[in-house]
Formats: C-alpha cells, structure tokens, sequence
C-alpha cells in the first residue's frame, strides 16, 4: 500500500471524544467560486470578500487552515438539486440553497499519505501540504499528500504534526509513501501549536 503513491487527502481517522463529525455550513461556499475543492483538501475560512464561507487552504507554513472538506450540496439556477463529494469550480447556485459539509475541530487526528518517504523519528516534526489543491474531478477525491521534504523543528511552526504511523498492512516507517496520522498545528480557530524543540 504505502510503496505506491495513492494520495487520498485528509481523512479523519478518530477524535479523543470519538465524535468527528462534519459542520454543515449553509451558504458555505460562495456562489461561483473559482477553485474545486474536493473531498480530503484542506479548507480554511475565507478572509476579505469571502468572509463567512470556506475556500482552499494554502500551503506554507504560515497558511492557517480550519479542516477537510467533506462534501456539498446546491440547488443550480435551473432548479436541479445536486450533492456531491466535491466542489466544482465556477458553480453557480439559487441563494441560500448551498450547504457545505466539513470537518474543522483541531483535535480530529487525520490521515495523509506522503510524498516521499519518513522514518519514526518524523513523530512530533511539522510539515506543510504538498498539492493541497490537487484532486480528481472524476471521483472527487484530494490529491494532497503531506510534503515530506519540509520539515520544521526546534521550536519552529508549520501545518500539521506527525504523531503516528497508520496501522495498515503493508504500511511502515521507511517506505516510498508512508501513510501518517497528523493533528492541526495552524488552526484558525485556537491559533498556533509550537513544534517540539
């Protein structure tokens, strides 16, 4: 599984309450946003003109993020009721009728394939997305993957903290594409978690 680079996103894997529920946020998206967001991308609450509804999350370390998108549903401007795993760019829809699903408490544990390959002593390192805005149309899946080349220490911040292997066949420390579980290090919602000195 992990020799082979099948990027899937976030997935949340357990909350210590073992709730990991997705909000459902109305109006969520803004009608006619330019990006697709697809299911497993990290998301953030959008600034400026886009206060109030989530849009792509970026990918330095600086760029605070909120959750995984979950998944959508819209009435169109003809009247056609659609829900899907993913946002398609550019889609327009009837007020009021969006509701956007995601899941956005900072204390969900989530797994993330890497883009290349970590060892154990990657636990508690901090890292930034790599493609967090990559993703398939077909099958509305993220792309994204965990950037293994970017790790930051000594007390220094970034995205998301290593803090356990995915216990899966044929996935271990050392191999091309490790499969991680993570935790939020750049919340928007309770700001920044310092990485272990």
């Amino acid at each position: 599984m992990s020799a082979t680079s099948a990027p899937f996103g976030l997935r949340p894997a357990f909350h210590p309450s073992g709730l990991d529920r997705a909000q459902a946020l109305a109006g969520g998206i803004a009608s006619g946003y330019g990006s697709n967001i697809f299911k497993g991308q990290p998301i953030a609450y959008g600034t400026s003109s886009a206060n109030g509804t989530i849009v792509a999350a970026g990918n330095t370390a600086a760029d605070a993020w909120s959750g995984a998108f979950a998944g959508v549903e819209w009435t169109d401007t003809t009247g056609r009721r659609s829900i899907s795993n993913y946002w398609p760019a550019n889609t327009a829809y009837q007020l009021g009728s969006c509701i956007a699903y995601f899941y956005n408490d900072r204390n969900i544990v989530y797994e993330i394939q890497t883009n290349a390959t970590l060892t154990q002593a990657s636990i508690g390192n901090e890292y930034i997305f790599a493609t967090p805005t990559a993703g398939s149309t077909t099958i509305g899946l993220s792309r994204a993957t965990l950037a293994a080349g970017s790790p930051i220490g000594g007390g220094n911040q970034s995205q998301m903290r290593v803090v356990d292997l995915a216990p899966y066949p044929d996935n271990a420390w050392g191999d091309a594409y490790v499969i991680v579980r993570v935790v939020n290090c750049q919340s928007q919602f309770f700001g920044s978690v310092t990485a272990i000195s």
